[in-house]
């Protein structure tokens, strides 16, 4: 007996597609397949419903990891509807078969019929026999399955870097562990309860999310006021509610003034000769580097973050982190903002960040973290870059850059409503991340027989 056959267990068996369970099948995907439909390619504008026609054309981005995404669509112009064909169908499973290398092979599950959307020459549709029992969810599931969609990836061919084609004889031929129907239905059915799952906590992160996005837009603009400071609380005025006066940001608070950067703010970054060269990136040690891309409308991610010596960190104090900074991006894709809540270990930034701090208390840090994640500083970058190709956050530009702003309390108060906002979305993002992780391991153990469902009259 060799060493191969001494690691299969009681009741498995080794075949071409790994270790399997003995009463399991290693068919090809072309036992399955009645046929692979091609649409074709017709004139479209990149945008849904543009005509009142309501046809469209797939995007070769509506697939990815055994999912159809119905709204990755084009409209379909007037004088090429004619050409269109190949309607999608229920049950039936999307693939890519001409992309990037990265992207090629990816395909989703069709849950039900869609009229009014084609497919374009790129994209193929799966239909199966009829003849056969064949659960197509199941199938969509082992197809993305990574070691299989691994495998169909591997099988296109092209010369360029940048396209790759699968044939259908090479995709026909892919090879995959398969249970009985009843099983298969069992394991499709546990699979997707977990994606319903994920697809409520997904709705429920952009419920959140919108929820948020308003209650900034209304709190940062003084549109509404918390109860606390919406009436004059001393004075001739007690009781009575606070009024507004006009500013060119339209109305505003008549108890709220401008804050302005240059006049208000200490903004530090790294300075030209100080940059640091990718050599000077170490992979560790005990002074952190935050860069540009280690955060993005949140906290910085210390995961991610490289380190750099000593001296480099000593060099210059003015940008060394502190808790309560505010970091902003100035090179590459400028205003993306992070925020420090601590400091597990001291940190420095790059030649890229910005870090604005108050002078003389004369703002809440976190109140001004989310102006700039808001409407108001995306609409001072839209003005100063419009027309032209900037890359690049000037200092002679931020400090004009001004917000309405109640005193010190109330910008506490509003700021500690959007980080309770924040916290919530992210235990959602959380068990979100979790669940994932579950389906992954379900995954893993399911659709290589590792771990066998019982098998009901309900999963027939």
């Amino acid at each position: 007996m060799s060493a191969l056959e001494q690691t299969v267990p009681e009741g498995y068996k080794q075949t071409e597609v790994g270790v399997i369970p003995i009463d399991w099948e290693s068919p090809e995907l072309g036992n399955f397949v009645q046929s692979l439909d091609a649409g074709v390619s017709v004139n479209s504008i990149d945008k849904p419903d543009a005509f009142s026609h309501g046809l469209h054309i797939l995007k070769t981005s509506c697939v990815s990891n055994g999912y159809f995404f119905p709204r990755e669509i084009k409209s379909i112009i007037p004088e090429d509807i004619v050409r269109a064909k190949t309607i999608v169908s229920k049950g039936s499973i999307i693939i890519s078969r001409m992309n990037t290398p990265d992207l090629v092979g990816e395909l989703g599950y069709i849950d039900k019929d869609y009229p009014n959307c084609f497919l374009p020459d790129r994209l193929w549709q799966m239909r199966f026999r009829a003849n056969l029992a064949t659960n197509t969810r199941w199938l969509a599931y082992i197809l993305s399955f990574p070691a299989i969609a691994k495998k169909i990836k591997e099988s296109a061919t092209g010369t360029s870097n940048s396209m790759k084609n699968i044939s259908k004889g090479s995709l026909l031929s892919v090879s995959f562990p398969a249970p009985s129907y009843e099983e298969q239905t069992a394991i499709a059915n546990a699979l997707s309860d977990v994606d319903a799952l994920l697809t409520e906590l997904e709705k429920l992160i952009a419920k959140k999310q919108a929820i948020k996005t308003t209650t900034m837009q209304q709190l940062l603009t003084g549109k509404t006021r918390l109860p606390l400071f919406a009436t004059y609380s001393e004075g001739k005025k007690q009781g009575q509610p606070k009024g507004t006066k006009p500013s060119e940001l339209g109305e505003i608070p008549e108890d709220w003034d401008f804050i302005n950067i240059g006049n208000n703010a200490v903004l530090k970054a790294r300075i030209g000769w100080q940059a640091l060269t990718t050599k000077e990136y170490l992979d560790t040690g005990s002074k952190y580097l935050v860069t540009g891309t280690d955060f993005d409308a949140g906290e910085v991610n210390w995961n991610s973050c490289c380190f750099v010596s000593d001296w480099r960190y000593k060099q210059d104090t003015n940008i060394q982190l502190k808790e309560n900074d505010v970091l902003i991006t100035k090179d590459g894709t400028i205003g993306k903002v992070g925020f420090i809540n601590e400091l597990p270990l001291p940190a420095t930034l790059n030649s890229g960040v910005f870090v604005v701090r108050p002078k003389a208390k004369s703002f809440y840090p976190k109140y001004l973290f989310y102006v700039l994640t808001s409407s108001i500083f995306k609409f001072f970058i839209k003005g100063i870059t419009a027309g032209s190709t900037i890359t690049h956050l000037y200092q002679k530009d931020f400090v004009y850059f001004e917000f309405p702003a109640p005193d010190v309390e109330e910008q506490t108060a509003i700021a500690t409503i959007l980080s309770d906002m924040d916290d919530e979305i992210q235990t959602i993002e959380q068990r979100l991340a979790k669940t994932r992780q579950i389906k992954q391991g379900m995954m893993q153990e399911l659709l290589t027989g590792r771990t066998r469902l019982p098998i009901s009259k309900e999963a027939v």
